[in-house]
């Protein structure tokens, strides 16, 4: 057995699109199919700037809430046990006022199989 760390000590800043107090920690990057997995570490505060995804991504909240915004530019209440999805190209931002911690898993190959709880088009 292995014990590894993703905590924010282990983490990088990010300040890519306006970003504020964000770390991200590198969890796995995949061989065969395209993936990238990782935990950002938002803080009381942080902004995830305005962008748009490279490719399809899932953002699962673990901990605390904020509010994710999507092409529609609407805001939207998510927290714990939660995950928000965006499509390849979707422009998308994600923010927090007392922090939160969230799983960000990105691959072209991803499908879903969580219960949708919201739709926003």
């Amino acid at each position: 057995m292995i014990i590894y760390s993703f905590s924010p000590d282990v983490g990088k800043p990010i300040s890519a699109y306006d970003s504020q107090n964000l770390m991200m920690s590198r969890i796995l990057n995949g061989a065969a199919e395209e993936i990238h997995m990782g935990c950002m570490h938002l803080g009381a505060g942080g902004t995830v700037g305005l962008h748009r995804a490279s490719i399809p991504q899932l953002l699962l909240i673990v901990q605390g809430e904020g509010v994710v915004i999507g092409q529609e530019k609407q805001e939207v209440p998510i927290r714990s046990g939660m995950a928000a999805y965006w499509e390849e190209g979707e422009w998308h931002e994600t923010r927090t006022e007392n922090g939160l911690t969230a799983i960000v898993i990105e691959s072209p190959a991803l499908i879903v199989r969580m219960p949708e709880t919201q739709t926003s088009n």
